[in-house]
């Protein structure tokens, strides 16, 4: 064999070796990306489980989206800072509010069971502090049928955090013929006024999913029995905040 051929081929079988290599090192760096993506879900997964503040039912759930979505919504979101009926009512008082000097906190944060994610959190008159109108927020735990907030199913749940459309039509835009609970123009009432969905909307569908199936997973909470339950301004979004659990 000639010598130029005889270099011809051992310059071939190096350049295969090295393609060889660069793919192997290629696949095992994305193999080990690929497994710290998961050993980090595993881990948000366990969390959610451990900052749970309520008992959850996981019969017919995906126990992992479970997980995952009380990582996000009480590890990440705060969401029951907003969906429950207002600070004093947040936390189990004055042991376990997070707030108050100890003593009397006891060093344990305790959210209240009895209001978790029930809604009737009172903002105040919008869009200015005098304005008839007060915006409330929602109850999201599951009804009798096992769908949160208020039945929606999951299309819906993700129509409302990509476009903040409000499906209870609390709110309306005020026309000449209409100026009760109502937000004034330029405002669009047909969308959530409060609800920061601007933000939730670049979320996975894989995390909202997450939420639905946790918000699924929740103790029911019935709310208010009448619209007399509730206070002249917050009457109007009675039927945001009443859940038929049975």
């Amino acid at each position: 064999m000639r010598q130029h051929q005889f270099l011809k081929i051992i310059g071939s079988a190096t350049a295969f070796a090295l393609v060889i290599l660069i793919g192997m090192l290629i696949t095992s760096r994305h193999g080990l990306a690929s497994q710290d993506g998961r050993n980090e879900e595993e881990s948000e997964i366990r969390r959610g489980f451990a900052i749970a503040p309520v008992p959850l039912n996981l019969e017919g759930k995906n126990r992992a989206l479970v997980g995952l979505g009380s990582y996000i919504v009480n590890g990440q979101g705060d969401c029951n800072g907003c969906h429950s009926a207002g600070p004093p009512t947040e936390y189990i008082v004055p042991t376990g509010n997070p707030y108050f000097l100890s003593p009397p906190f006891s060093g344990k944060q305790q959210i209240n069971p009895a209001t978790y994610l029930g809604g009737g959190n009172d903002f105040g008159g919008y869009p200015a502090p005098d304005s008839p109108l007060h915006i409330i927020s929602r109850n999201l735990t599951p009804d009798k049928t096992g769908r949160p907030e208020g039945g929606n199913t999951f299309e819906q749940f993700v129509e409302i955090i990509r476009t903040g459309v409000d499906m209870d039509h609390l709110h309306p835009t005020c026309t000449g013929d209409s100026t009760e609970n109502c937000v004034p123009f330029p405002f669009d009432g047909s969308r959530l006024q409060i609800m920061p969905w601007p933000v939730y909307r670049n979320m996975t569908n894989h995390d909202l999913r997450a939420i639905y199936e946790y918000l699924s997973a929740v103790p029911c909470i019935e709310g208010p029995a009448t619209p007399s339950d509730l206070p002249p301004p917050a009457q109007y979004a009675f039927q945001a905040l009443h859940n038929d659990c049975e």
